[in-house]
């Protein structure tokens, strides 16, 4: 999987974050923004791993093969990130790495269990 952390823009300062990134396992990008709660942290940290703080406001890519243009999945955080000029480029790079590799067991058994297929 691949995230892309992307600023907030300046006239949005209720957004924590966003995100975008290539699920390979279910075949998609997703896109999620996070808004400030007074639990959620507002350091930025590029090196962070995990879920986000924050209230999702968007996530889109929750399903196999849901959101597959890094172009779209772009415009869905556009309205509330800076968007670095080689963000589609490096979404593409992103998909084409993962070209080819295949589930493992652990996968394979929950795709069966939320979705009721191998997908």
């Amino acid at each position: 999987m691949s995230r892309h952390r992307l600023a907030p823009r300046p006239e949005c300062p209720e957004v924590l974050r966003a995100v975008v990134g290539f699920d390979r396992p279910l075949q998609t990008l997703f896109a999620q923004v996070f808004s400030h709660t007074p639990e959620a942290e507002s350091v930025w940290d590029d090196n962070e791993e995990g879920d986000e703080d924050g209230e999702i406001l968007l996530w889109v890519g929750t399903e196999p093969g849901e959101l597959l243009d890094p172009e779209a999945a772009i415009a869905l955080v556009a309205p509330y990130a800076l968007i670095p000029d080689d963000l589609a480029r490096r979404l593409r790079a992103d998909m084409d790495a993962a070209a080819g590799q295949r589930d493992g067991a652990h996968q394979i058994e929950v795709k069966r269990i939320q979705f009721g297929s191998q997908h």
